[in-house]
């Protein structure tokens, strides 16, 4: 008996520690009110315990608005700890950029707190929420029963600017065309000058085309010029400016010619690789196994648009 206990100690015991060290967000004040909580730049799995998003905390008059709130409700309440360093404001509204469950299942961290996206973001959230909690918990090698997802309760449509007033900060929602996902929204906050792009922006990151519509994508990060930001959050990595923004959207226009240019010349997804530039692509993060579906995307999608 003694030694089953003992085995049952050694195989609960790692979980635990694992569980311990869940990594502390990187705190970036960006202004008085306004700060980005950066996570590990890295898919979700057993040692970052999901944690790997970016969260932008902006501090209201009475609460904080939340934008983004990680894969688990371990990973929000996590994120709850560190926001409580900053202010004692309760988190009063919550906004999210896509339905992608590292952004949205630590929702239910937050009892009380209204919850803001697109329209098409809240129906994805309740279509495929509890897929996303599976896949989680199948990266992350445990079970999180206290995740549930929670999806909006206030939308916006389709293709529009919308200018809102929360806790006297003064903000434009924008849903883009769905360009990382159908129910994209991103978050301006012209007097801070600061820009939240959810995984239309990523920074040092291999952007992931697998809910994606390249085209659209290509065409918001042209629109990301119109805005009077200096610093844009992206949904993963280090905080950007307009010029690597401006990078990003280069880099993603070449590619999709040059995907374009192969499909007409009659090549294969296969055969278009060999002759893509990919020289900086393959600086990013997550390039082996992100790259070969983007391009297999990529070429569904030029030949979708040539018929």
């Amino acid at each position: 008996m003694k030694k089953i206990l003992l085995l049952g100690l050694l195989l609960v015991s790692p979980l635990l520690h694992a569980a311990d060290k869940m990594p502390e967000p990187k705190v970036m004040k960006i202004t008085d009110r306004v700060y980005a909580l950066l996570g590990p730049v890295a898919l979700p799995n057993a040692h970052n315990q999901g944690y790997m998003v970016n969260s932008t905390v902006i501090i209201g008059d009475q609460g904080v608005i939340l934008v983004d709130t990680g894969a688990t409700d371990e990973v929000g309440k996590n994120l709850a700890k560190t926001i409580a360093k900053l202010t004692p404001k309760p988190v009063t509204h919550i906004i999210n950029t896509h339905h992608h469950g590292d952004h949205t299942l630590g929702n239910i961290a937050f009892p009380g707190a209204q919850v803001i996206s697109s329209a098409q973001c809240k129906a994805m959230v309740e279509k495929t929420g509890y897929e996303w909690k599976e896949t989680m918990e199948t990266m992350i090698g445990r079970k999180f029963p206290n995740t549930k997802p929670v999806p909006a309760s206030v939308t916006y449509p389709d293709l529009s600017r919308t200018d809102i007033t929360l806790q006297g900060v003064k903000m434009t929602l924008w849903v883009p065309k769905g360009s990382h996902t159908v129910g994209d929204a991103m978050v301006y906050l012209p007097e801070d000058k600061v820009l939240v792009g959810g995984d239309i922006l990523v920074n040092t990151l291999t952007p992931n085309l697998r809910d994606g519509n390249l085209a659209n994508w290509i065409a918001t990060l042209d629109e990301v010029r119109q805005f009077d930001a200096k610093t844009l959050v992206p949904g993963h990595g280090p905080l950007m400016t307009q010029a690597e923004a401006k990078k990003l959207h280069d880099m993603m226009a070449a590619f999709h010619a040059g995907v374009e240019a192969g499909y007409k010349k009659g090549l294969t997804d296969s055969d278009i690789r060999k002759t893509l530039d990919l020289k900086e692509w393959k600086k990013l993060k997550e390039f082996d196994t992100t790259m070969g579906a983007n391009i297999n995307r990529a070429y569904l999608e030029v030949e979708a648009a040539s018929f």
